[in-house]
Formats: structure tokens, C-alpha cells, sequence
């Protein structure tokens, strides 16, 4: 068994900033592990700009986003071992991995960083009815056909799901020849940003059909048809709706998992409402010393807030390194109306600032973001729109938190139209 200070599993945007943050804390023994061939994790695909607006002040690509980590990382002594799977994680912080150049290997970290990313939902994920034929695709994997591998993978599209990714493949596949017919969003609104609605829909004059659902897939060997219809308030297709779209692809954008499975055979508390880990806003998890953080944790919108909120867990795992550790009775944090989940979960009163990430479940406009103590209301944040295909945040200050009486405080939307 070979050991390491900190080890951090994953060599994306999320386990490439945490690394950079803790050797900046004085960590010397670094190891990223990455089952990939490269480091750089999703980004390498993601060939579009509009990345490090918040994070390096100027517009990149993910390619070139994912290079100046892997620069700024060049220049420390952490090592970036790729072609590696990490097969299991216990709670003594032991990691088992194997890889063509070290065969099958023990790992002791002192402390370890989940930064495994997340996967997308497929077709029998969500259970689509129809034919079992060629031609149906996550938009992820037709983005890494068309941008690493060089295939096209279809002509005529459909796309399901209004998802970021299915969107800016609506505008990748129109870029390169392709037909995009539709885009279809079960729900009355889309799962995007509405920036990537405005660039990859709107300018390219695609429809997006709200309140609609694929009911059929059509074709032998490879797809033919799909049929789109309508859903009413409870999600099921209306009778006489139907719309046939005649294609050779469709594309699924239907939601993303965060990769968990280490997390739970490490024993890690996982909370069903992001399917990611419980964590206090150090970002450590319910194991001692187990940090977890970006599209592991939670689905973020930016790959600018991964970075940060990568960084901020670096430090942490730096610090239990150190012997240092957050102090102050526990506050639970609570999603309360019309909220769908809290990042963290558990705050220390005595941690400081503490930023808290959340989601809404409906467009909103013209309201506000209440924080409770109780029945007290401690404190209100206006808002003109929110959407929950936009991530929200506020900022709760030490001196707030040090005034609340309980133990819980919950996070909700003020009760107005919607």
C-alpha cells in the first residue's frame, strides 16, 4: 500500500481546481486520479465559448478552459496520474484503483476529494416506449462523437429534453449540416439557461415544444419517426395530440446524475433530493476528511462556480491536513417552499460568511428568497426571476448566524404567483 497526503479522484474542472487551492495551503503530496486518457474532464468536448467569464474575466472555450488549469497545475509538483479507475473508497480513507502502468494498487490518503462529475440519464432511465433501434443517442455522447471522435450522427434530429447540452447540440448539429426539427421539454419550462434558449434555439429559428414528451419511437434498424405529443398538469400524454416528426436521430438531454457510487460504498451520507453527499460548507462529508465537490456534489449551471466551489474544498482538505477544523454549534440548513434542495446542508455558526446554493421547482418572478429561524425571518433577498434551470445563491454573514436561536433554518420562496 502506497500512501499520499491528499488524493482527489477525478481530473476535471472540479479535481484540477481543488488540487491547485490545497498546494496553494502548503500540500505537497497531491495525487489526481482520472479514469480518462487526459485530464480535463468534460470540458475537452465542450468546444463552445462562453466559459470563464466569472472566473478569468474573459471568454474561453472548455478546451482552453480546462488548459489553464492544467498550466497553472503543471507548475506545482501535483501529480496527474490518467488512465486510472478508482474500484472502491472506505471510510479509513482507503482507495482501491487499477491502471496499465501500476497494475492493481492500495492507496492511504490522509484526505481524499470526490470530484467524479456526473453522468447523463438514458433511454431506459426514463423509460421510452418504441422500437429498440440505432439512432437514439445522450446529447453528451453525440457531443463527443462529433467533437473528439469526428463522426456526425445523424441528419434529421429530434431533441428531447431542454437541457444545456441538448442545447447547444441543437446549435452544434445546425452548425454542421444537420436538421434539428424540434426540441421537446416535458415541463412548462425549459432546463436551461436562458442564454443557451436565446443562442442555440431562438437564432437558428428551432421550435421548442413546452408540455411535450416523445410517446413513440418508430424504426427497424435505425430510426425512422418519433411521435411527440402532449402532457397535461400530471405529466401524462393528452389522446389526439400527437405529433409525428419523420427523422434519424434523437437526442436525449434528459436530466444528470451525479457519480456517486464510490461515495456510497465508502459509507458516505447521501442526500436524495441532489443525489449527491450531505456536506457542512467546508464541503466535508458526513467521513472525516472526505470532501466532496462540483457536479459530484450537486448539477451546476457553471463550470466557473465548480471551480470555486472546488477551490473553497481544497482549502478545507488542506486544513484538516493541518489539524484545523470549523468550530461552532451545528445549524441545519431545510428547503422550505418551493425549494428544491440546499449546498450545504449543515453549517458551523462560528465558519464565517457562508454561501448557500439552492434551486427553485418553478419559474418566479417579482419575489423574494426568505431565511427562517422558525417562525422568525432573519433574513430576505429580493429577486426579479428565477427559474429551475438556473442555480440561485445567497450569502449569509457570521454576524446573522451567530444571532439564531435554533438549530434549523430554512430556505424558502415567498408564496406569490408563480
Amino acid at each position: 500500500m502506497t500512501t499520499h497526503e491528499l488524493v482527489i479522484i477525478g481530473g476535471g474542472p472540479a479535481g484540477l481546481a481543488a488540487a491547485l487551492s490545497a498546494w496553494e495551503q502548503g500540500v505537497r503530496d497531491i495525487l489526481i486520479l482520472e479514469r480518462d486518457k487526459e485530464a480535463g474532464g468534460i470540458l475537452n468536448q465542450c468546444i463552445h465559448n462562453g466559459f470563464g467569464l466569472h472566473r478569468f474575466q474573459e471568454e474561453l472555450t472548455g478546451p482552453e478552459y480546462a488548459g489553464r488549469y492544467l498550466d497553472l497545475v503543471g507548475k506545482t509538483g501535483v501529480q496527474i496520474r490518467t488512465d486510472t479507475m478508482v474500484l472502491d473508497l472506505d471510510e479509513r480513507r482507503v482507495l482501491h484503483t487499477i491502471s496499465p502502468q501500476y497494475g492493481y494498487e492500495a492507496i492511504q490518503a490522509g484526505a481524499v476529494v470526490l470530484a467524479m462529475g456526473c453522468r447523463e440519464r438514458t433511454r431506459g432511465a426514463i423509460s421510452i416506449p418504441g422500437a429498440r433501434c440505432s439512432g437514439i443517442f445522450t446529447a453528451g455522447a453525440a457531443q463527443r462523437f462529433l467533437n473528439i471522435e469526428g463522426y456526425m450522427v445523424g441528419k434529421r434530429v429530434v431533441i428531447l429534453g431542454s437541457g444545456d447540452i441538448g442545447l447547444i447540440m441543437a446549435r452544434r448539429m445546425t452548425l454542421e449540416g444537420a436538421k434539428v426539427l424540434a426540441c421537446v421539454e416535458l415541463m412548462p419550462y425549459s432546463g436551461g439557461l436562458n442564454r443557451n434558449i436565446v443562442q442555440c434555439l431562438n437564432d437558428f429559428d428551432i421550435p421548442l415544444y413546452l408540455s411535450h414528451t416523445v410517446t413513440d419511437i418508430r424504426g427497424k434498424d435505425r430510426l425512422a419517426q418519433v411521435v411527440v405529443s402532449q402532457v397535461d398538469e400530471t405529466r401524462a400524454p393528452i389522446a389526439g395530440t400527437e405529433m409525428v416528426f419523420d427523422c434519424d436521430t434523437l437526442l436525449l438531454s434528459v436530466g444528470l446524475l451525479p457519480e456517486n457510487e464510490l461515495s456510497r460504498q465508502a459509507g458516505v451520507v447521501i442526500d436524495r433530493r441532489t443525489n449527491g453527499p450531505v456536506v457542512w460548507e467546508n464541503r466535508e462529508t458526513s467521513i472525516p476528511g472526505v470532501f466532496a465537490c462540483g457536479n459530484v456534489l450537486h448539477v451546476h449551471d457553471l463550470v466557473d462556480y465548480v471551480s470555486a466551489e472546488s477551490e473553497a474544498a481544497g482549502r478545507a482538505a488542506a486544513a484538516f491536513l493541518q489539524g484545523k477544523s470549523p468550530e461552532g454549534p451545528e445549524l441545519k440548513l431545510e428547503p422550505g417552499f418551493d425549494v428544491g434542495y440546499t449546498v450545504p446542508q449543515h453549517v458551523h455558526k462560528g465558519a464565517g460568511d457562508v454561501e448557500i446554493f439552492f434551486r427553485v421547482r418553478s419559474v418566479r418572478r417579482n419575489t423574494a428568497i426568505r431565511v427562517r429561524d422558525g417562525q422568525t425571518q432573519i433574513a430576505r433577498f429580493r429577486r426579479e426571476h428565477m427559474a429551475p434551470g438556473e442555480m440561485e445563491t445567497i450569502k449569509l454573514p457570521r454576524v446573522l448566524l451567530d444571532r439564531v436561536q435554533g438549530d434549523t433554518l430554512t430556505i424558502e420562496i415567498e408564496e406569490a404567483e408563480a
